[in-house]
């Protein structure tokens, strides 16, 4: 397991949900949740801000992909974000991870825990970039390779 932070984004249309990792890339916690900002770039500033405050290794964005696997809007929407923040930081690597149902089992765990619906739409997209950096983690522990995909900064494109 390479050593340094990671920071886990869950990419959605209103909000960005942000987690992070301890420096030994055991567990990750959530941080944030930042609000989307389509056609300006504040968005990807606060998340090249929160980089530079912890010193991180690499960014893990989550890929929604269907439950057949193929892409989607959404897929699309998160790639797109990916390389923004890839152009943004380019000292800085950008992967893409698989994400399916990381929004659903965020859901369940609120649940678990006794909270409502209703009163979780400000943490739901923390607790799902806590579960896809989760995954990352855990699998990149398991297999000794880095997770998912690399985003091609702006200069190897």
């Amino acid at each position: 397991m390479r050593p340094g932070v990671r920071l886990g984004i869950d990419v959605g249309k209103v909000r960005v949900g942000v987690a992070t990792s301890d420096l030994h890339g055991m567990l990750a916690t959530p941080v944030e949740t930042i609000q989307r900002q389509v056609d300006g770039t504040g968005d990807v500033d606060r998340i090249g801000n929160l980089c530079a405050e912890r010193d991180v290794l690499e960014i893990v964005v989550g890929l929604p992909l269907a439950l057949a696997g193929h892409h989607t809007a959404s897929t699309a929407d998160a790639v797109a974000f990916a390389e923004r923040i890839a152009a943004s930081l380019p000292t800085v690597p950008v992967r893409l991870v698989d994400e399916r149902l990381s929004t659903v089992s965020a859901h369940s765990a609120l649940r678990s825990a006794g909270k409502k619906q209703k009163g979780t739409r400000t943490i739901i997209d923390q607790v799902a970039a806590v579960i896809i950096l989760q995954h990352a983690l855990d699998a990149e522990r398991s297999s000794g390779i880095p997770p998912g995909s690399l985003v091609p900064s702006s200069e190897e494109r």
